[in-house]
């Protein structure tokens, strides 16, 4: 027994015991530390870690003290003392080093370790030091908002003016009848606290304009926007002022009255096709009065074309009719929330809007991570059916204009595409309006030099009747009739306004 006593007096079993006593006062604080840390706050937490370190400290040292008595060292046991108060400050030093506002960054890691395993260390630390503001909280934004959250983002900015109700909990990623009546935003960060509580989730109960932006600059500091709006007006408006100031944006497009997942799809806002809110955006950006908009915003869309009367003897999809009661009370413009906003609803099958959100939310979680999506293969193709009117049109004006070979028409690829898609429809310029398996591009008056305001689209038929006619003297209206010429006119009028919001 004496010669075990001697063997604990001894300076290294003392210094051994201090280091064991402080790395046992690190394992228990972390253990007390995520028992408590639900139910009590984040100052609370510190005291106690500080006065359990200390506390462990002091007894080790006082152990230590008692033991190096009994050999009559003194002042050699106090420098001793000092030195395992010195190493369990530390240990409790790296412990707090590990901690992340408050909560253990270990933690948080196994928590992300399939996001970790995907995008490495450098990916997830720019994703974790990532702001994102969410514009329009409700289908397609709490799902994005939701999964960003999932992904280790550190900060969400969610900004929408509308409430929870019954209606909401077909598609909001968090909602429930419990929730009914309390602000959308509230309702994602309650749980979002739940899942990732350490993300730093800011809401705003307000509607965004331009207007309020200039006043209380909602978007600074994003490193993206997501605009998941209904209203088209405040849309365009978002993305004009997004691009304008050099914000990184993007955009969910219509999933209403959609229901094949299939369809859905990513792409610059110039390349969109058969989504008819995207072609609305698109031709508002393009004359935006204070910031015109031709590329650069990456949106979601569908380009699936909704059940019509004419497929299968399916219903259309649309807005649902008001009921005549509604009618029937007075102005009915008044049930809107705001003047601009839809009063009749779009039906929406929810799991729609939830695909669009978590496409967002993948999207920029990739591009965020160095691991950018790849242009998608539909646009690929679309460009290339611009290139090929661009290539027929030139081989045409070769005839008509006498160009030499190899020079090009005074109309890009992207002007090409705002003829075909945006100024005619993807369609005949002739009724009924058809859609072709084999467009062609030609000048709609021969007298006047080539432009996008001069040039319509028909089918190879059409063109050959087209330019017969020219030959033989005749005029386009001639020709095809005034309907045609008025409609044709109309169009001019629209590729004016587009050209000089442009250029």
């Amino acid at each position: 027994m004496e010669r075990v006593n001697a063997v604990i007096e001894s300076q290294a079993a003392r210094f051994i015991a201090v280091a064991l006593v402080a790395s046992f006062a690190s394992l228990q604080a972390r253990s007390i530390y995520t028992t408590i840390r639900e139910s009590r706050g984040k100052e609370r937490l510190n005291r106690e870690l500080q006065e359990l370190y200390k506390n462990d400290a002091l007894n080790a040292s006082n152990k230590n003290a008692s033991s190096a008595s009994k050999d009559g060292k003194k002042e050699s046991n106090e420098t001793e003392t000092a030195d395992g108060i010195g190493n369990a400050l530390k240990g409790a030093a790296r412990v707090a080093a590990s901690v992340v506002g408050g909560f253990d960054d270990e933690l948080i890691r196994e928590q992300l370790a399939r996001n970790y395993a995907f995008f490495g260390e450098d990916g997830m630390d720019t994703i974790r030091r990532a702001t994102i503001t969410v514009v329009g909280c409700g289908g397609v934004g709490s799902w994005a908002a939701m999964m960003l959250a999932r992904s280790g983002v550190a900060k969400l900015r969610l900004l929408d003016f509308d409430y929870v109700t019954l209606s909401s909990l077909n598609r909001h990623a968090s909602a429930t009848r419990a929730e009914v009546g309390t602000p959308k935003v509230q309702s994602l960060k309650n749980n979002i606290a739940a899942i990732a509580p350490w993300i730093d989730v800011e809401t705003l109960v307000e509607l965004w304009s331009a207007e309020n932006e200039q006043e209380h600059r909602w978007l600074d500091g994003s490193d993206w926007v997501i605009d998941a709006i209904d209203n088209i007006s405040t849309k365009v408006d978002l993305l004009s002022y997004c691009h304008s100031k050099g914000i990184k944006v993007i955009a969910s497009m219509g999933a209403g009255a959609k229901m094949d997942p299939s369809h859905i799809q990513s792409a610059d806002i110039s390349q969109t096709i058969a989504d008819p809110l995207a072609r609305a955006v698109r031709r508002r950006l393009r004359m935006h009065p204070i910031h015109p908009v031709l590329s650069g915003i990456p949106v979601v869309y569908s380009t699936e074309v909704p059940p019509s009367d004419k497929t299968d003897g399916a219903k259309p999809l649309g807005l649902l009719p008001l009921p005549e009661e509604e009618f029937q009370k007075g102005a009915v413009h008044e049930l809107a929330p705001f003047s601009d906003f839809r009063v009749r609803i779009l039906p929406v099958l929810g799991m729609l809007p939830a695909i669009f959100g978590m496409h967002i939310a993948t999207y920029l979680i990739c591009e965020l991570g160095g691991r950018k999506i790849e242009e998608p293969l539909a646009v690929k193709g679309r460009r290339k059916l611009w290139e090929k009117l661009a290539k027929d049109l030139t081989a045409r004006e070769t005839k008509w204009a006498g160009l030499e070979k190899q020079q090009r028409i005074p109309l890009t690829d992207e002007e090409v595409g705002f003829v075909f898609e945006e100024l005619h429809r993807s369609k005949s310029s002739l009724p009924p309006f058809e859609s072709l398996s084999r467009p062609t591009l030609v000048r709609w008056n021969f007298n006047e030099p080539l432009s996008v305001v001069n040039c319509v689209v028909m089918s190879p038929q059409e063109v050959a009747k087209h330019e017969e006619a020219y030959r033989n003297g005749q005029k386009p209206e001639d020709v095809w009739g005034p309907e045609v010429a008025a409609a044709v006119k109309r169009r001019r009028i629209e590729a004016q306004e587009w050209v000089r919001s442009v250029y």
